[in-house]
């Protein structure tokens, strides 16, 4: 049976559990498994928290002096890796099944690309400022297998994927895609237009860790500022709902209009997607104005080129 690299990109954040629940799972897996666990240039206190999985076996803990970002130290991590399969997980997630593993490796000969899915806990977090992202991921990320096989290259996430190593190489992750956001979204369109089969099944990690929404809104402003930048340098993503709608204002001359009204009801806007009940209407207004922002000429929010 083929080895297994599972490779966590490790930054600000605990990663003990997750490890520790892998490395119990690796008797599972049938045939040599190693864990690799790259600290980016994580701060100091989880730093000291994670040097512990060090000591696991199967392990390989390190940590990188610069910060390299989220396309590049997967790329680095894949680099290192010694077996033919590679599992990508993020470093905020928790594993909820003691089948995790097994299921991976029953599914293994299927397709070189398994995507296994995420969920979110059923009832919402304590703290109201975590609803956002809990309640976009449980609304637009958590879906069943056979909802996301119909349409199996959109929205391409590497939270939770098994990816022969060979196929990864080939398809390295965008390292110009220095902020935050859709380098795994390019990857998808990258095995679309190559033609590799990707198969879904149910086999979900939880998204653990929940940013507050003033985080999840920056960070989702970076990834509009990515798409943008995708589709001006490769003519990427024109498909989706985001940028669909942006052209078509543009087209019809509508785009200066869209933009001052969604200038003026930014505010408004802001606190209906912070709210304890949040409106992902809002929040979708919300990255309809960043897009338009990068667009327009001379603009002090443009930042693709």
């Amino acid at each position: 049976m083929p080895g297994l690299s599972v490779l966590i990109p490790v930054y600000n954040c605990d990663v003990r559990a997750l490890v520790q629940a892998l490395v119990s799972q690796a008797a599972a897996w049938p045939g040599p498994v190693e864990l690799l666990c790259f600290d980016d240039a994580s701060e100091e206190p989880f730093r000291k928290l994670n040097r512990e999985v060090a000591a696991l076996p199967r392990v390989r803990y390190h940590e990188l002096p610069h910060n390299l970002g989220r396309s590049a130290i997967r790329n680095r991590l894949a680099a290192e890796a010694v077996h033919p399969w590679l599992l990508l997980l993020d470093n905020n997630v928790r594993i909820t099944s003691p089948e995790f593993l097994a299921r991976y490796a029953a599914a293994l000969l299927q397709v070189p690309v398994i995507v296994g899915g995420s969920v979110y806990s059923e009832t919402p977090p304590a703290d109201v400022r975590q609803h956002l992202r809990w309640h976009y991921g449980r609304t637009r990320e958590a879906r069943p297998a056979t909802e996301r096989q119909q349409a199996p290259y959109a929205q391409f996430n590497l939270k939770n994927v098994l990816i022969s190593a060979a196929v990864f190489r080939q398809f390295p992750l965008d390292e110009t895609l220095t902020q935050y956001g859709h380098e795994d979204t390019k990857l998808g369109w990258e095995l679309h237009q190559h033609a590799v089969p990707v198969y879904h099944m149910n086999n979900p990690v939880e998204h653990a860790a929940l940013e507050p929404a003033e985080v999840f809104l920056q960070k989702s402003q970076a990834a509009v500022y990515n798409l943008l930048q995708l589709y001006q340098a490769h003519g990427l993503g024109a498909e989706t709902k985001l940028l669909a709608t942006g052209l078509r204002l543009r087209r019809l001359g509508l785009a200066g209009v869209a933009l001052r009204a969604l200038r003026q009801a930014e505010p408004w806007l802001t606190r209906k997607a912070q709210q304890a009940n949040p409106s992902l209407r809002s929040f979708d207004l919300l990255k309809l104005l960043w897009l338009l922002q990068a667009w327009e000429p001379n603009s002090e929010n443009k930042k693709p080129a």
